[in-house]
C-alpha cells in the first residue's frame, strides 16, 4: 500500500489532535502490519511539564503511538472500516531509551492474532534504530 499522510490516518483513525499520535504511515499490510512515524517536536503539550528543563516524551504516550499505529492496521481492512478499537491490556512494555524533542520514532506493529473482534499485537518504537519501547497489548473492535 502507498504511504499514508495525515489527511488518511485520519480517515481511518477516529483520534484527533492533540491527542492523534501517528504523523505518517510508511508501509502497511491491513490486518498483518504496519511501519509508522512519529515527528517529535519541541512544540507537543506535554513537554511544558515533562520535564520544563529537560523534555521527555511520556513512556505510556509512546505505549499509546504503537498502539494507534496497531489500529490503523486493523482498521484499515474494510470489513472494520469505521469501527472503534480500544485497549483490552497491554503485556511485557519496556521502555529503553529517552525520546527527546527532534526525535523520530519509528513504530512497527505487527497483528499476531485476531479473531472475532479481539486481537494481539506486538510493537516497538525506535529512533535512530535504538529501541525507545516495547509493547504487546491485547484490542477489541467495537
Amino acid at each position: 500500500m502507498e504511504k499514508l499522510g495525515r489527511e488518511e490516518i485520519e480517515k481511518i483513525l477516529p483520534h484527533r489532535e492533540p491527542f492523534l499520535l501517528i504523523d505518517e504511515v510508511i508501509d502497511i499490510e491491513p490486518g498483518k502490519s504496519i511501519k509508522a512515524l512519529r515527528f517529535v517536536n519541541i512544540k507537543e503539550y506535554y513537554f511544558k511539564g515533562h520535564f520544563p528543563e529537560n523534555p521527555i516524551m511520556p513512556g505510556v504516550l509512546m505505549l499509546e503511538a504503537i498502539a494507534q499505529a496497531g489500529a490503523i492496521a486493523v482498521l484499515a481492512l474494510p470489513e472494520n472500516k469505521g469501527k472503534l478499537i480500544l485497549f483490552a491490556g497491554i503485556d511485557k512494555a519496556r521502555f529503553k531509551r529517552i525520546v527527546k524533542p527532534g526525535d523520530t520514532l519509528i513504530i512497527e506493529v505487527e497483528i499476531t492474532d485476531f479473531r472475532r473482534n479481539i486481537g494481539k499485537a506486538k510493537g516497538t518504537a525506535k529512533v535512530d534504530g535504538e529501541l525507545a519501547c516495547y509493547s504487546e497489548a491485547m484490542f477489541a473492535v467495537s
